[in-house]
Formats: structure tokens, C-alpha cells, sequence
């Protein structure tokens, strides 16, 4: 249980929340490779080489120096790409490729939060492209993610804003003083050692699902380890949770969907060290 509802008259509170293996029980950006290969974005061998990635990422996920290897090929993967396919990809697949793997212990969390009167935030290395949708989709209040440089409706290639490791603790440093938030009173959730920065920001840290390294951290620091492992639909939950019950409010411009198959950086770094730290 989380505790009563807040008193208003205190300053405003909100849980964060990372999104992939800690709401969702896959990497949010892999899963839309093959949707991105029925529309003409990746090819055949791309495809094959995501799958690759999401067992990768299932296993143990990236340490830090894969994400910048995964940040450094999306820059390339993404050139070209038309900003408004994009987003038809995404919003035609949302329901079929995410809305089942949503762990039904963070939506439950979420509908707690909510139900305490905390604003939920989702905090996410992934595209806002990817992650704008999924966070409607579970009634977010915010979303925080990475974004790429759009010019004439199209991906640059560039990265304009990379959510990852200390941004993400300075993004919600600066929701915190443009929203009010008392980060001594609010929550966090991540399964990533990465994450560190953004749990040590609120005062209440969990660590989900953690690798290794967070739960070294988690455990020395006598922060709350929890286990989600309960994939569902959000209809099948709760009817009313079919549509999502409150709007998201975006924190960055709804660009960056390229990190979609950012796996191949993945797939690629093994091929060069085929025992690289997982």
C-alpha cells in the first residue's frame, strides 16, 4: 500500500516510472521493429537482428557503454525517416504490440499513485515517438523521453535530447520546480543500474526486475526490490482501463521514434565482442 491520499495543501508529489522492464516486459523501441519493416522503414536483416536485441535486452540489458553505442546508431538508422509515417506505425501497432505486455503490478501501482493524488511520470531512454503513445496508454500525466532533430517532417539524425542516465535526474529536477514537486515525498521505479541517478532523486526509490547491479545497490541501500511478472491486458484488468483515463502531458516534442531498432547496435557490438558484459 502506498499510504492516504496526499493533503493538498502539501507540496505536489508524482512517481516516476522507467518504462521498459519495469511497466512493459520488453524494450518498448525493439518491439515496433517489425511493424517498422511492414512499413518500408528497416529491412529484412534489421528485423532479424532486433529480435536478437530484445533477447539481449531480456537477459540482462545494455550497461552504459551499449547505450551509447545503441544512441550513436540510432543517430545513423534514423536519417531520412518521414516523421509522420512514424507515428502512424505507432499508433496503428500501439494496442496489438503493447498493451499485452503491460506488467499488471505497475498498473496497478500507477492506479494507486493516481488514486493517492501523485502525478505518474514515465521517464524513458526510448523515442518520445514510442513512448508519448504507451504513456496515453496508461494514463500518465508526463512523459519524459529522448528526441531527435526534425527538419521539413523528417529525422535529421541528429539527437536533440537523450534521456538516459543523469538527464534523466534532470528532467525531474526541472518538472519538480516547474511543477512543485517535494522530491523527498515522491516515487521512483527502474530495473536498471543506469537508472541510479534517478532513484537517488526522489525519496522513495524501487528498484523492479533489477540486473545485477541494481540489486547490489538496491539491497546496501535497503530500498524495496519488487517483482513484476504478470504481463495483461489493461481491458482485461478493468474495463474503464480500455481508454486511457487521464491525458498525457509531454515533456519533450514527440520526436526520436528511430531508437525503435537501435537494437542492431546491440546485435553489432557482439559481433565485435562476442563476451562483452551483459
Amino acid at each position: 500500500m502506498l499510504g492516504v491520499v496526499e493533503n493538498h495543501s502539501l507540496p505536489r508529489t508524482a512517481a516516476f516510472f522507467d518504462l521498459d522492464k519495469t511497466v512493459i516486459a520488453k524494450s518498448s523501441t525493439l518491439t515496433f521493429s517489425k511493424s517498422f519493416y511492414q512499413g518500408g522503414l528497416i529491412n529484412r536483416r534489421a528485423v532479424l537482428r532486433t529480435a536478437y536485441a530484445q533477447f539481449v535486452f531480456l537477459a540482462g540489458g545494455a550497461d552504459h557503454e551499449q547505450m551509447e553505442r545503441m544512441r550513436e546508431y540510432l543517430s545513423a538508422l534514423c536519417r531520412g525517416w518521414n516523421v509522420e509515417q512514424v507515428r502512424e506505425i505507432v499508433a496503428e501497432t500501439l494496442h496489438d504490440l503493447i498493451d499485452p505486455i503491460i506488467y499488471d503490478e505497475a498498473a496497478s501501482l500507477i492506479e494507486e499513485h493516481h488514486t493517492a493524488g501523485r502525478d505518474v511520470v514515465i521517464v524513458s531512454t526510448s523515442g518520445a515517438e514510442v513512448v508519448e503513445p504507451i504513456g496515453e496508454l496508461l494514463g500518465a500525466d508526463r512523459v519524459v523521453a529522448t528526441r531527435m532533430v526534425v527538419e521539413n517532417g523528417v529525422f535529421t539524425g541528429e539527437v536533440e535530447y537523450y534521456a538516459y542516465g543523469p538527464t534523466k535526474a534532470e528532467a525531474i529536477a526541472e518538472l519538480a520546480e516547474s511543477e512543485g514537486y517535494d522530491l523527498s515525498r515522491c516515487y521512483a521505479y527502474s530495473d536498471s543500474a543506469t537508472d541510479l541517478p534517478m532513484l537517488e532523486s526522489v525519496g522513495h526509490p524501487h528498484a523492479v526486475n533489477p540486473g545485477r547491479a541494481l540489486r547490489r545497490e538496491a539491497a546496501a541501500r535497503g530500498w524495496p526490490i519488487l517483482s513484476f511478472n504478470k504481463p495483461v491486458r489493461l481491458k482485461q484488468r478493468v474495463p474503464s482501463l480500455s481508454m486511457p483515463p487521464r491525458p498525457v502531458l509531454a515533456v519533450v516534442a514527440a520526436v526520436g521514434a528511430a531508437a525503435a531498432t537501435a537494437g542492431l547496435m546491440w546485435y553489432a557490438s557482439r559481433r565485435r565482442a562476442p563476451y562483452a558484459r551483459i
